[in-house]
């Protein structure tokens, strides 16, 4: 029981970690893999630690992340250097917007893989095993059914284990979008949590700022009330001496 307990969020973590991964490389290509896991934080991290941990110059990590932020998959802030006075980037992942883009690439995925299946279940398809060159057999009538490489007749393919073969990577895929779902709607939940939060906290400074100027006001009032007071003693005071 316990041991499941911990397992799961142990298994989500590194599923989750895969995605991202997978994400940048389709982005920006094998070199900047490593760049999710840096980026994965709850701060903004520093240009040039990224740059310094991937072992690359700023430009190119500049380069890398400006394409990330094409597809809005990264934030950044600046801040400005007092004593040089130029300003450094400061960046971090943005997970919700990632998840989303990574379930549009599985449901794209997914959906490619169902309409090749749907043709391998109503078309015929042809093949040179000399060559190992697929045909449909509109293509293979116009080659007349023999392969310009080699000559060889093509010979009749059955679909059977292909279609098998897609059907268990479209299941493959359903099961990684039902994962990517599911923490799309944790990081929205976390998201509105902390909204609220932030909700309550800016209702809360209002509530003391409206104590504060009310507090300021009675002093104010108080004050002008009391020099009134002192006013009106020294008014009658020098009355009295006049008499």
């Amino acid at each position: 029981m316990n041991r499941k307990v911990f397992i799961q969020p142990l298994f989500n973590i590194q599923m989750l970690k895969k995605f991202l991964n997978e994400m940048v490389v389709l982005i920006v290509g094998k070199q900047a893999e490593n760049i999710a896991d840096l980026l994965n934080t709850n701060k903004h991290v520093n240009e040039f630690i990224i740059a310094k941990k991937l072992n690359i110059t700023i430009n190119q990590t500049r380069n890398i992340l400006y394409k990330l932020s094409d597809h809005g998959l990264v934030s950044s802030i600046r801040k400005k250097d007092k004593k040089k006075g130029w300003y450094t980037y400061f960046w971090k992942i943005e997970i919700l917007k990632s998840l989303e883009f990574l379930r549009e690439i599985l449901i794209n995925k997914i959906n490619q893989i169902n309409n090749q299946i749907k043709s391998r279940e109503v078309k015929q398809f042809y093949v040179c095993e000399r060559c190992n060159i697929e045909f449909t057999e509109e293509n293979a009538l116009l080659h007349d059914f023999k392969c310009n490489e080699c000559g060889n007749i093509f010979t009749s393919k059955d679909n059977t284990k292909a279609v098998k073969e897609f059907k268990r990577n479209v299941d493959k895929l359903k099961t990684e979008l039902e994962f990517v779902e599911d923490e799309i709607k944790k990081e929205k939940e976390k998201i509105g949590k902390i909204k609220i939060k932030e909700a309550r906290k800016e209702e809360k400074e209002k509530i003391k700022k409206k104590k504060s100027a009310k507090k300021t006001m009675k002093k104010k009032s108080a004050k002008k009330i009391s020099g009134k007071k002192i006013r009106a003693k020294k008014l009658t005071k020098s009355k009295t001496n006049k008499k």
